[in-house]
């Protein structure tokens, strides 16, 4: 859903830059690829909160070039990306969901929160009032279809 094409870069010193071209602000550098994707992870998490922040639209990611990997951000995350789009989708605000939750405003709030844990039922009675069914899968840990298998060596 939110699977972002990342460019590994090497740089001088021997560490290694991962950048998102559909999210500028998302940039983040490792002492190996592998560990430039994992704070990549992050750094995606960051830059989306900060669009959220801005009430600004989640960007589309685009579709990666032949070879190029894509990060996800958590499930977790994911989710709430997916609630927040579907709210300015539909013109909801925080306050009308909480209405149609019949909740406390603090707790969609938190629910929108990509730091706090909301609960899957939580995320479920909301994906539910916005129209949508929250589906779950569980893939192999190295499935090239789903996103994150072990990363090729950095282009040198």
């Amino acid at each position: 859903m939110y699977d972002y094409p990342v460019t590994l870069t090497p740089l001088d010193n021997g560490d290694v830059m991962a950048a998102f071209p559909d999210l500028p602000e998302a940039i983040t550098c490792g002492a190996s690829a592998a560990i430039a994707l994992k704070w990549g992870q992050d750094a995606l998490h960051v830059a989306l909160a900060g669009y959220m922040d801005e009430r600004r639209d989640i960007p589309a990611p685009s579709s990666p070039a032949p070879g190029q990997l894509a990060l996800a951000p958590s499930p977790l995350v994911a989710v709430k990306l997916g609630l927040y789009q579907a709210m300015r989708d539909q013109g909801i605000s925080q306050l009308r969901l909480a209405e149609l939750l019949h909740c406390d405003a603090r707790q969609v709030r938190r629910l929108l929160d990509l730091d706090h844990q909301s609960t899957v039922a939580q995320l479920m009675d909301a994906a539910d009032v916005l129209g949508f069914r929250l589906d779950f899968d569980l893939h192999p840990k190295n499935d090239p279809a789903v996103g994150l298998a072990p990363p090729p060596p950095c282009p040198a």
